[in-house]
């Protein structure tokens, strides 16, 4: 039964990679400087890493947002927000997992009538502005430095393209990892309290049950990530804002150091331990990201550019997809409980 549970999580991870990995390489597919299968074989690989190693973070902050405690329960939320995402993804809008995950926890704990942290849902719904704000002034900075930078070095035509290539594979790479770190959360985190693995050792390495999860939900991200990004890749690669490749690799780069920033603890005990204030571990949405970065670009070339119409629809969706999430989410909490007699909450 544990697998049978867990297959909402994975088909949310499906979802997730086939949405989200979108804003990782989608503005290098779009650009045309790497190819798909190249960005989703180097996506697939980094985001499993990302959440094996350091997806212990974020996943914390979302836990206290709401703690789902029985495997039917978390299984319904994990459909809620895939169903959520998978339908937006059918639409070709680049959504917002985070969104859809904490939409459908808020919504079992309405159906349960759980208390909702207000501090940990202020926390996560404050990113959702201070993200693609933080993505766009860093776009926006990266992006008058490379223009110097390159004013000044007057590196030919080919040699740029060469080293824009290269970068777009390095800084793509570690955005994946970042990806996978910071929203792994989402995919799995709602599995957490109920613990349906033990730990496990293998060759003198001890893997927790948590990471035995991550790596699960790792693995149906990248094949979410190579099976069906490909059209998302364009709506954030070609259809928002028309890319230089230069342009392409400044938008990533500030994409990857946002997912980055909220989460690692690491980064966040080195500022603690200078008495600064630190980012919260929190999952925050690569769309909202990679939107931000295209905006700061666009503010850096004067503002022209930018095609609103898709803008708004894809603001449009970050609007509805929490409110859908959590409808869902309650409506199938209901089925689950009454119909299929399945305890959704532990008292």
């Amino acid at each position: 039964m544990i697998w049978f549970y867990l297959l909402s999580g994975l088909f949310l991870g499906w979802s997730l990679g086939a949405n989200d990995a979108a804003n990782i390489f989608g503005t290098a597919v779009g650009s045309r400087m790497i190819k798909f299968k190249t960005a989703a074989l180097i996506g697939g690989i980094f985001v499993l890493l990302g959440a094996v190693i350091s997806g212990a973070g974020a996943t914390h902050t979302l836990g206290k947002l709401g703690a789902v405690n029985a495997l039917a329960g978390s299984f319904t939320v994990a459909l809620a927000a895939a169903i959520t995402v998978a339908w937006m993804t059918k639409l070709k809008l680049p959504v917002s997992t985070s969104q859809a995950i904490v939409g459908a926890i808020v919504g079992w704990n309405l159906f349960t009538h759980s208390p909702t942290d207000m501090n940990s849902l202020t926390t996560i719904v404050s990113t959702w502005v201070f993200c693609p704000v933080l993505a766009g002034v860093f776009s926006f900075v990266i992006f008058h430095i490379f223009r110097l930078f390159l004013h000044k070095s007057k590196i030919h035509l080919l040699e740029l393209d060469a080293y824009n290539r290269l970068g777009l594979i390095l800084v793509g790479a570690f955005g994946a990892y970042s990806l996978g770190a910071n929203n792994i959360a989402n995919v799995m985190g709602v599995f957490v309290p109920a613990a349906p693995f033990k730990d496990l050792h293998i060759l003198g390495v001890n893997f927790t049950g948590t990471q035995l999860l991550f790596s699960i939900g790792g693995l149906a991200i990248a094949v979410g990530v190579y099976t069906y990004s490909y059209k998302v890749m364009l709506t954030v690669g070609n259809d928002l804002f028309k890319l230089t490749p230069v342009m392409a690799l400044v938008v990533i780069i500030a994409e990857s150091l946002v997912l980055f920033i909220f989460a690692s603890q690491g980064l966040q005990n080195l500022l603690l331990s200078y008495g600064l204030p630190a980012f919260p571990l929190v999952p925050v949405s690569s769309s909202q990201a990679v939107v931000g970065a295209v905006i700061g670009i666009s503010l850096a070339k004067g503002g022209k550019g930018v095609n609103y119409g898709i803008l708004g629809r894809i603001a449009s969706g970050w609007v509805t997809t929490p409110i859908t999430a959590a409808a869902i989410s309650f409506v199938s909490l209901f089925f689950v409980q009454n119909v299929f007699l399945m305890q959704v909450y532990r008292s």
